[in-house]
């Protein structure tokens, strides 16, 4: 307890961090983004998790590392908002560099949809519903960031339904029939890969706040 309440300052002043740029980030990508509805939609997680991260914080803090990934994965979701998938920037230019059919940014956004919130998922089960690491944690928070990932297309179907041609932009298909699968497939092997590079941090990081 006495070694959590010394890491509460830390995280504080980490969480700050992540706002002040989140801040930033949304004031730079909604001055003139490509589309003002594409923007809303692909920035709403972020203006959904400020507040919610500031109202948790006195009960639960998380570690640096699952902050850190917080924050970038809210700057890809803004940059994204920003141009919408198809047409950022550096994704023309890998997609030009690499001779791919269509832009990237969308599958790295997708890839990040399973990587990052695989890590808060462990952090969370691992911290209040005392899962032991290992190979069922493993198993659960795969399910939890493939779940995470579906529910998002039928999101983005709702919205295709909602919106019509207004959501092209949204969806950010380019075409590819079999897009949606795709971002799935992204998202597993982005849960996969964050929890076998971030496993042994991440622990350490947990067992120094609760040690």
């Amino acid at each position: 307890m006495t070694r959590e309440r010394a890491a509460q300052p830390e995280g504080r002043r980490v969480l700050a961090a992540v706002i002040v740029i989140w801040i930033a980030g949304l004031i730079a990508s909604g001055i003139a983004p490509h589309d003002r509805v594409t923007w809303v939609l692909e920035a709403a997680p972020v203006m959904i998790a400020v507040p919610l991260l500031l109202a948790t914080h006195g009960r639960f803090q998380f570690t640096t590392l699952t902050y850190v990934l917080i924050c970038l994965h809210g700057l890809i979701l803004m940059l994204g908002a920003a141009y919408t998938y198809a047409q950022v920037p550096a994704g023309n230019w890998m997609q030009e560099w690499l001779g791919l059919a269509r832009n990237p940014y969308d599958r790295l956004g997708h890839f990040a949809q399973g990587f990052i919130p695989a890590i808060i998922a462990r952090e969370i089960l691992i911290r209040t519903f005392r899962f032991a690491p290992g190979g069922f944690l493993f198993f659960v928070v795969t399910c939890i960031a493939l779940a995470l990932s579906a529910f998002y297309e039928l999101i983005e179907w709702w919205a295709a339904l909602a919106l019509g041609q207004g959501a092209d932009h949204f969806l950010g298909t380019q075409g590819d029939e079999w897009d949606t699968q795709w971002d799935m497939f992204l998202a597993l092997v982005g849960a996969l890969a964050s929890q076998l590079l971030f496993a042994r941090l991440h622990d350490r990081e947990i067992r120094n706040l609760r040690s």
